[in-house]
């Protein structure tokens, strides 16, 4: 009887890992001709050797905007920034001089406009007469309390009206959110008059930034709201989300999850949580959220004195971080440290400061950005510009020592790999592709592939001279990834090189 359990165990274990592959494989990733990045665990089934998921930050390329006008000022905030197309990049923000109540009468919405996303003007509009003039960038005033976080998108629904091309939502708990439509993002009128289109004062806090876009994953109006754990107002700032098919009507508000290696993350503040598509993979949203930190102080009373920062806004501290989602109910923090640091100064270590805007913008032939309101509180406020690659929020890293990397069983559609990717001039990857249950596939082995050694956004992956991958497409594959020294950010199969 030893004997049969022993033998049985034995046969169990070598079989285990075929049984395994086999039930990954019998539900494959379908990912098509979609780009993926590695910013989750999507497509990871294994990370060996020194190599790991790493979170990227971006570069401070400095102040590209300063509140300085007599209507802007030290509590300007809840920034949007849109690309509407080549050359045409917009700034909405949320202008008061002096602090208030949420909604009060002295806010309004600002607008800055730039070529490129890296230089910016305040365009003298003439649509509002404030502090005496009309040669102003105000695009809506006299209109409380709505230009509290007034929150605009550029609408991407096919067969949108030109007059509703841009919409936006503002509003506090009170007033619930108002949505807004405009045709030139300048010249904004309600979508219907005084009436909420998202109200429900025990779900919603709604005292930010309340973010909407349109969903071609999801074909719905997405909108992820200010919300806490403990309702109505208790916990820990929290992130909730409705969605809608006619940006009228919207579902029940419901609480987001936030997941970290499989299990619920560790609960923090999260102020604002800055969520869009990413331009490049829009089936993929991206959040840049404020994680606030309500008590941690950093700056003594001289220290704040010296900045000139607002008596109540130096007893706490923020940052940003990465959420990712593929839709739904459910928020990946695969990184739990933060995405954006404060920088060097008293001035980056007083409350509500160091909040990311809304959306991630091309703004270079291989770079892209996002923006931080700094200074917040001060007189000095101001909005900086954060650089980084196309794709790099993170990236599989492997040191000198080399890693490697195995996806989960995936399906495509196209003719070849293309890999973001950057390596030293003594690192190089390979790239194997597989079978679902491990073995490698003639002409496409280790040995076959030429070895890719640079840094580049889209470099199509060859073997034995060649990468047409047509006859794989359809069929569960693996792709296995040898690093040294060496990063690869996203993968995309692709119909031409």
């Amino acid at each position: 009887m030893r004997i049969t359990i022993l033998n049985f165990l034995a046969v169990a274990t070598i079989l285990a890992p075929a049984f395994t592959a086999a039930s990954r494989a019998a539900d494959p990733v379908d990912i098509g001709s979609r780009r993926e990045l590695f910013v989750d665990h999507h497509l990871v089934d294994k990370i060996d050797g020194d190599a790991e998921l790493t979170l990227s930050r971006p570069k401070d390329e400095g102040i590209c905007i300063r509140f300085d006008k007599p209507w802007e000022g030290r509590f300007c905030g809840y920034i949007t920034v849109i690309k509407v197309a080549d050359e045409d990049y917009r700034l909405f923000y949320r202008g008061v001089p002096k602090s208030g109540g949420d909604g009060n009468s002295a806010e309004k919405t600002c607008t800055a406009v730039s070529n490129d996303g890296i230089n910016w003007t305040k365009p003298n509009l003439g649509i509002y007469k404030d502090f005496g003039t009309e040669e102003n960038n105000v695009i809506l005033a006299d209109c409380a309390p709505y230009t509290h976080n007034f929150s605009p998108m550029l609408d991407t629904r096919p067969g949108v009206p030109k007059e509703q091309r841009f919409k936006a939502l503002g509003g506090t708990w009170k007033s619930g959110l108002i949505a807004f439509v405009s045709e030139d993002g300048f010249h904004w009128k309600k979508l219907q008059e005084n009436k909420p289109v998202i109200h429900d004062e025990k779900a919603a806090a709604l005292d930010s930034q309340n973010v909407s876009f349109w969903s071609d994953a999801e074909q719905c109006y997405v909108c992820y709201l200010r919300s806490w754990s403990k309702k109505p107002w208790g916990g820990f700032r929290w992130i909730a989300r409705t969605t809608s098919k006619d940006y009228v009507n919207w579902t029940p508000i419901k609480d987001m999850e936030f997941l970290h290696d499989g299990k619920l993350a560790p609960k923090e503040h999260l102020y604002i949580n800055q969520t869009s598509p990413y331009f490049r993979a829009p089936h993929i949203y991206i959040g840049t959220a404020a994680r606030f930190m309500p008590g941690r102080r950093v700056l003594s009373d001289a220290q704040a004195k010296a900045i000139n920062v607002d008596p109540s806004y130096f007893a706490d501290i923020s940052d940003g971080v990465l959420l990712t989602s593929r839709g739904g109910l459910t928020y990946q923090r695969t990184f739990m440290e933060g995405f954006i640091r404060p920088g060097i100064g008293y001035q980056n270590w007083v409350s509500r400061t160091n909040y990311p805007s809304l959306n991630i913008v091309q703004t270079g032939k291989d770079r892209m950005s996002c923006y931080v309101n700094n200074n917040y509180g001060q007189p000095t406020n101001c909005l900086r510009r954060y650089s980084m690659r196309l794709d790099g929020f993170a990236s599989v890293r492997a040191g000198y020592d080399g890693g490697s990397l195995l996806t989960k069983p995936l399906v495509f559609s196209g003719k070849n790999l293309a890999i973001n990717f950057a390596t030293s001039a003594a690192g190089g990857i390979k790239v194997q592709i597989e079978s679902p249950d491990g073995k490698p596939l003639e002409g496409y082995t280790f040995a076959d592939c030429q070895e890719l050694i640079g840094n580049e956004i889209d470099r199509v992956v060859v073997w034995k001279g060649k990468s047409d991958l047509e006859s794989l497409a359809g069929k569960p594959v693996r792709l296995r990834f040898q690093l040294k020294d060496a990063d690869v950010y996203a993968l995309q199969f692709v119909k031409t090189p």
